[in-house]
């Protein structure tokens, strides 16, 4: 493969890891407009070569597909760069795709701690390269359209937020060692929307949790239940809840009131509710069944992640904007951190506690 470079209309795209969130970025790589060829690594090697033959199956007159032997390997050929691989490996493989001169889309989270997010965003700022970091939230449609309302000022002076982070299963024991926590892996992707959609910085954090469905979790300092309330800069309040089990599905979504309109995103026939009393259906029956809810986050984004890469082309390209930059992934990991030590220490925190460099 021979590269194209910013500014060009043929991309050759380096994707690092085969694992899920890998294969679906994959599969958008297979049909996007600008991408003439995908080199994929995975240290192990038959996942990665599973995941070349997934693509080359789809036909239709996709990009070319190779699997690049090494990291090194990869860069050689590749003009952007994703890195879809486990968090504790997310810095040094941003770094070396920056220093290569090479635009990068990096899964969350940057890094778990802020020095070395601090040291990759140095990397990238003196690279001179983009990063584009993985909030997929930011192109659901039903999220576009909830800022919309509140940046028209449609929907009035915005009084309240509320979102549901529902898991359907909970992640394995292995993956608990270094996901960074129920606030750093998972509320984090509520940290950014919350900034995104109002506008407003978060002013202070109080966090509470527990472990109620799986000792593991307090094994690893981590809890599986947890309540969090932001109030926002201006005063506004926003109350997250989540939990890594929900025996319907996974349900994970917002709701907005304003003075002059109320708004929820992801409450449809889908969503992981059975509805009873007055009004509600009571019978299982009476609903289109268990097999339509979402059954993950690749069920309940998919058009999301569709959107989040195809901007990541376009970005590498020269040909868009940076959708979710550096800094604003900084920011979210910031308050997930003040979550932590609220929850740790039973106590409100205001986020510049934790934010110093």
């Amino acid at each position: 493969m021979a590269g194209a470079g910013a500014g060009g209309d043929v991309l050759n795209v380096g994707l690092l890891g085969a694992g899920r969130i890998a294969a679906i970025h994959a599969g958008t790589l297979a049909g996007a407009r600008g991408v003439g060829g995908v080199a994929i690594f995975d240290p192990v090697r038959p996942a990665a070569d599973a995941l070349a033959s997934r693509m080359e199956r789809g036909g239709g007159g996709g990009p070319a597909v190779r699997v690049a032997g090494s990291v090194a390997e990869l860069l050689e050929v590749a003009d952007a760069v994703v890195v879809a691989t486990p968090s504790s490996t997310h810095a040094e493989l941003v770094g070396r795709a920056a220093a290569a001169g090479l635009p990068v889309f990096c899964e969350k989270p940057i890094a778990l701690d802020l020095d070395s997010v601090d040291a990759v965003l140095a990397g990238v700022a003196a690279a001179g390269v983009e990063l584009q970091v993985g909030f997929q939230r930011r192109f659901d449609p039903g999220y576009l359209a909830v800022r919309e309302a509140i940046t028209s000022g449609a929907i009035g002076r915005l009084l309240l937020l509320r979102a549901t982070a529902f898991d359907h299963v909970p992640p394995p024991p292995g993956y608990l060692p270094t996901s960074g926590g129920i606030h750093a892996d998972m509320l984090v992707h509520d940290f950014d929307a919350v900034r995104w959609l109002t506008g407003r910085e978060v002013a202070e954090v109080y966090a509470a949790g527990a472990v109620l469905t799986d000792a593991s979790f307090a094994e690893h300092g981590d809890v599986d239940t947890s309540v969090v309330l932001l109030t926002l800069d201006d005063g506004t309040m926003a109350t997250l809840s989540a939990s890594r089990r929900d025996p319907l599905g996974y349900d994970h979504r917002l709701e907005v009131l304003g003075t002059g309109d109320s708004l929820a995103v992801g409450l449809s026939v889908r969503a992981p509710l059975r509805l009873v009393g007055a009004g509600g259906a009571a019978e299982d029956g009476d609903r289109a069944g268990a097999a339509l809810t979402y059954a993950s986050f690749a069920d309940r984004f998919r058009d999301a992640y569709r959107a989040e890469m195809e901007a990541f082309v376009t970005l590498a390209l020269g040909a868009g904007p940076n959708r979710c930059g550096g800094a604003d992934a900084r920011a979210a990991m910031v308050v997930a951190l003040a979550a932590g030590r609220s929850m740790a220490e039973r106590r409100p925190v205001v986020p510049d506690e934790v934010a110093v460099a």
